[in-house]
């Protein structure tokens, strides 16, 4: 019989396990000796930050990262189909969202295989949820283009879209270039466009606030390396 695949959490950031992942997932963590992960190294200290008490030499970790290609993932699989249970875990955040790792749950789904996602920390909907922004309808962008004027014009798109859904529109973008993103969406977006910020969700400097774009103007706040998420709304 096969084994299930479960969907661990990871905290968002250096925030207590405790406070953000329940005690019945942390309880799970010490059952598994198998663990897909996308770095090797972050996730042994999550682990040993999480309480589980086996040796990290005596689990067996499979790297599932973006580089991962189509045809590996048969071979991750296999840990499955021969009776293991096995924990699928993200860099942070909840696996499979915004994040590596969808692909092994879609092949799992295809072989029949349990899989069972797990509750946690997911900065896309804690920010929604914090952002005064309609949480009924709503649309996630991921990651932007690098290129300028391709940004740009995908910023335009999202903010006619929000004008003409009420749809909150959601998106990310890499931490080191969070500045240069904001500083697009402030020149490019109306000035009475509703535009939050939530950066460090769930740790101690966590800032989310939502103002217009004219109100955002000349009083940027300083997100320079730090996780963000921004959503638009007309």
């Amino acid at each position: 019989m096969a084994g299930t695949l479960y969907l661990i959490p990871v905290t968002l950031g250096d925030s207590p396990v405790q406070h953000v992942i329940p005690e019945y997932v942390l309880e799970l963590l010490n059952r598994f000796d198998h663990f897909f992960v996308e770095d090797l190294r972050t996730a042994r200290r999550y682990l040993k930050k999480a309480g589980v008490t086996k040796a990290m030499d005596d689990l067996s970790f499979y790297l599932l990262n973006e580089h991962t290609e189509a045809q590996a993932l048969e071979a991750l699989l296999a840990v499955l189909t021969n009776g293991n249970d096995a924990g699928l875990l993200s860099e942070a955040g909840v696996p499979a969202v915004a994040d590596p790792g969808s692909g092994l749950v879609a092949l799992a789904h295809r072989q029949s295989i349990r899989v069972v996602p797990l509750a946690g920390p997911s900065s896309i909907l804690m920010a929604l949820m914090a952002s005064g922004m309609n949480g009924q309808s709503f649309r996630f962008h991921g990651y932007l283009p690098v290129k300028k004027k391709l940004r740009l014009g995908s910023l335009r798109k999202i903010e006619k879209t929000a004008l003409e859904t009420g749809e909150t529109q959601i998106f990310m973008e890499t931490p080191y270039r969070n500045m240069s993103l904001l500083e697009d969406i402030v020149f490019t977006c109306r000035e009475n466009t509703l535009l939050c910020i939530a950066a460090d969700i769930s740790l101690a400097s966590e800032t989310i606030k939502t103002k217009t774009v004219h109100e955002w103007k000349g009083n940027l706040p300083d997100i320079h390396k730090r996780p963000a998420v921004f959503l638009l709304s007309g």
